[in-house]
C-alpha cells in the first residue's frame, strides 16, 4: 500500500511540475527575490507597434565593385515594436506573447501578466519612456521579462526588433554595427510623435523627454554609442565595419551630440570594447549616467577586457557595476529558456536552450536580481527618487555584507547586508560604483 501511494505521490509531483513548466512564465518571482524585483501597482498592457525608418542606406545590398559612394542603395527600415504600458485596473484578456526561439522556426507562447490591447492608465503626469535594445540575434521578446516588470512600476517601455538582427531575419553583421544606434534614436523619436498625436494610444501617455536606454550585447553596444562613446578610426575601418564608410556616422568627432531626452543608459553586457570599438579617449565622452551589468565570465563581450573597462573608463559620469560571479553573456538580461528550446539544433550545431542559460546560474534568479537594481536605476533617474539611493550604496562583494538584526528586526551598527535582500540571498554578487571624475 505504500508502495502504491508513495509512486502516485511521485507521479502527481512529475505531472504537476512538467505542466507548469509548459507554460513559458516570464513573470516568475521566485521567494528569494529581492524587494524591488516584485512587480508594481500597476496591471500592465502590451501593443505591438510597426514603423519604418526611410531613406536609410541597405547595408545587405551594397556592392563594393559597382556602387558609388554618392549613389548608395537606401530603402525604408521597418521595425516592428512591443509596447508595454501601464494599464487601468482589472484589465483582461490575452496575457501570452507568440515569440520565436532562437532556431528561428519555432514559434513558442511566453506566458506573463500583460494584458493585449488593455486600455492605458492615464495619470495627470506621462510616464518615463523606458526603450530595450536585444542582442544579435535576437528580438523584441527576448528581454520580455523585464519589459512587462518596468511596466509595471509606472514606465511606458518599448521593446525593438531590429531588422537584420532577429532569428528570423539575422543578415550581415554589418548592417547591426551601423543600424543599431540608429534604430534606437529613431524609435525615440516615433514615440514623441505618437505622444503628440491625438490619434495615437500613446498620446499623452508617455513623456520621452524623459527617457532611458536598456541594451543587451548588440544593444549595449548602441547604448554605450548614444551615450556619447564614438567609434574609434580603427573600428570603422576595419574588417567588421561597413563598405563606404557607412559606420563612419558612429565615429568620434562625427556622431551627433547626445540626445537630451536620454537621461541614463543600462547596459547589459555591452558589445564592443573587446574589439577596439572605443578607447580611453572616446569612453571619455559619455556624458549621461550608467548602470552596467555583465557576468565575469563573459566570454563574448569579454569582462576585464570589456565590460569592466568600459565601467572604469566613462569617467566623466556617475557609473555602477553590477557582476553576477561567474555568469556568462547572458547574465541578467534574457527571459527564461522556453521549454521547447531543450532541442539539439543541427543547422545551428548547438542545444537551442544554450541561447537563454548559464551554466552557473539560474535564469529566473538572475531576472529576479536585474529587475530590482533596474528599478533602482530608473526610479533614481527618472523619477528622481532620493530613496533609491539606499540601495546602491553596498559593500562591493554581497558575500561580505553582515546581517545584524536585534529581536526587534533593528539593524545593529554592523549591519552591512544589501538592502532589499533578505538574509542569506545577496551571494555571488559585485556592485561598485564610481562617481564623475574617478
Amino acid at each position: 500500500m505504500f508502495s502504491h501511494r508513495f509512486t502516485l505521490y511521485c507521479f502527481t509531483l512529475v505531472f504537476v511540475w512538467s505542466n507548469a513548466g509548459a507554460e513559458n512564465r516570464i513573470d516568475t518571482q521566485r521567494p528569494d527575490a529581492p524587494e524591488l524585483a516584485a512587480y508594481g501597482a500597476f496591471d500592465v498592457g502590451v501593443k505591438t507597434l510597426n514603423v519604418s525608418n526611410p531613406q536609410q542606406i541597405d547595408i545587405l545590398q551594397l556592392d563594393p565593385s559597382k556602387d558609388e559612394p554618392a549613389n548608395l542603395p537606401r530603402y525604408e527600415r521597418p521595425l516592428t515594436l512591443e509596447v508595454w504600458y501601464p494599464a487601468i485596473k482589472g484589465s483582461t484578456g490575452k496575457t501570452t506573447l507568440d515569440a520565436y526561439i532562437r532556431d528561428g522556426k519555432t514559434q513558442v507562447e511566453l506566458h506573463g501578466k500583460a494584458v493585449r490591447d488593455a486600455k492605458p492608465a492615464l495619470s495627470a503626469q506621462a510616464y518615463p519612456l523606458v526603450l530595450i535594445s536585444h542582442g544579435y540575434p535576437g528580438n523584441r521578446y527576448l528581454l520580455a521579462n523585464l519589459g512587462e516588470n518596468v511596466a509595471s512600476k509606472g514606465f511606458v517601455v518599448v521593446s525593438i526588433d531590429h531588422t537584420d538582427s532577429t532569428y528570423r531575419s539575422k543578415a550581415a553583421f554589418a548592417s547591426t554595427l551601423v543600424n543599431r544606434p540608429v534604430d534606437q534614436l529613431f524609435v525615440l523619436e516615433q514615440i514623441a510623435q505618437m505622444s503628440a498625436d491625438s490619434s495615437s494610444f500613446l498620446h499623452d501617455l508617455v513623456d520621452t523627454n524623459n527617457s532611458a536606454l536598456i541594451g543587451y550585447s548588440m544593444g549595449g553596444y548602441g547604448a554605450v554609442i548614444n551615450a556619447g562613446a564614438g567609434l574609434t578610426e580603427q573600428a570603422v575601418n576595419s574588417r567588421l565595419g561597413s563598405p563606404f564608410g557607412t559606420l563612419a556616422r558612429h565615429q568620434t568627432g562625427k556622431k551627433p551630440a547626445v540626445d537630451s531626452r536620454l537621461k541614463t543608459v543600462i547596459a547589459f553586457a555591452p558589445w564592443g570594447m573587446n574589439y577596439a570599438m572605443w578607447n580611453a579617449e572616446s569612453l571619455q565622452d559619455v556624458s549621461i549616467p550608467m548602470l552596467l551589468i555583465a557576468g565575469s565570465q563573459d566570454d563574448v563581450s569579454g569582462y576585464e577586457n570589456g565590460v569592466r573597462v568600459i565601467w572604469q573608463g566613462i569617467s566623466n559620469v556617475d557609473r555602477s557595476l553590477l557582476t553576477y560571479d561567474n555568469a556568462n553573456h547572458s547574465a541578467g538580461a534574457v527571459m527564461p529558456a522556453p521549454q521547447e528550446s531543450y532541442v539539439f539544433s543541427q543547422e545551428l550545431g548547438f542545444n537551442v536552450s544554450e541561447h537563454y542559460i548559464d551554466a552557473v546560474w539560474d535564469n529566473t534568479r538572475m531576472n529576479n536580481i536585474a529587475q530590482h537594481f533596474v528599478t533602482v536605476w530608473l526610479n533614481k533617474y527618472l523619477k528622481h527618487d532620493a530613496n533609491m539611493n539606499r540601495y546602491l550604496e553596498l559593500v562591493p562583494s554581497s558575500n561580505d555584507g553582515v546581517w545584524a538584526m536585534d529581536e526587534a528586526g533593528k539593524a545593529k551598527a554592523e549591519h552591512s547586508y544589501w538592502p532589499g535582500f533578505a538574509k542569506r540571498t545577496a551571494k555571488g554578487l559585485h556592485f561598485e560604483s564610481l562617481i564623475k571624475g574617478q
